[in-house]
C-alpha cells in the first residue's frame, strides 16, 4: 500500500480534514512526556497531579504539538513539509478522555506552495484542549 502526498493544486480554502479521534490513555500521556524529555511529575505521577489540583496525570504541550502536527501531515502525505505550528492550549487532557481533532484549510500561498490549516482538538469532558494553525508545504504536481 502506498501513501500519496496531496497535491497543492488540489487544495482550496474551506477544505476540511476528516475528524480524528484520539483516545487519551495513561500510556499516551506518560510516553509523550518521556519521549519529549519532560520529566515534570504531573505528567506521570497521579499523586503529584492531584496535589496540583487535577484528578489524574495530564498531557504535556509537546505531546499536544506532536498530535496536531501528525494530524495535518497524515492528511497532507509523506512528501509534505511542516513549516510552522502555532498552538494554544485550553483544557487538560486526562486518561479516559477522547480528543477529537478537526481541521480546515484557512489560507493558501501560491508562491511558497504552503497551506495554513486551522486545527481544533476538543476533548469529550472539558472541551477545547488545543487550537492553532499548522503551515504545511505541499509539492506541486504530486500524485493523489
Amino acid at each position: 500500500m502506498s501513501i500519496d502526498t496531496r497535491d497543492f493544486s488540489n487544495v482550496a480554502v474551506g477544505d476540511t480534514l476528516p475528524p480524528r479521534e484520539v483516545p487519551i490513555t495513561s500510556a499516551l500521556i506518560v510516553g509523550g512526556a518521556l519521549a519529549s524529555r519532560d520529566f515534570t511529575t504531573v505528567h506521570h505521577d497521579k499523586k503529584a497531579a492531584q496535589k496540583g489540583g487535577l484528578p489524574d496525570i495530564f498531557m504535556n504541550i509537546l505531546t499536544s504539538n506532536g498530535l496536531m502536527g501528525s494530524y495535518v501531515t497524515n492528511w497532507a502525505g509523506p512528501d509534505s513539509c511542516t513549516k510552522k505550528i502555532d498552538l494554544k492550549l485550553g483544557a487538560p487532557n486526562l486518561p479516559g478522555f477522547i480528543m477529537t481533532l478537526t481541521g480546515e484549510v484557512k489560507a493558501i500561498d501560491e508562491a511558497s506552495g504552503t497551506v495554513d490549516i486551522e486545527v481544533l482538538g476538543e476533548n469529550n469532558v472539558w472541551g477545547m484542549h488545543m487550537q492553532g494553525t499548522v503551515r504545511v508545504q505541499l509539492p506541486k504536481g504530486a500524485e493523489a
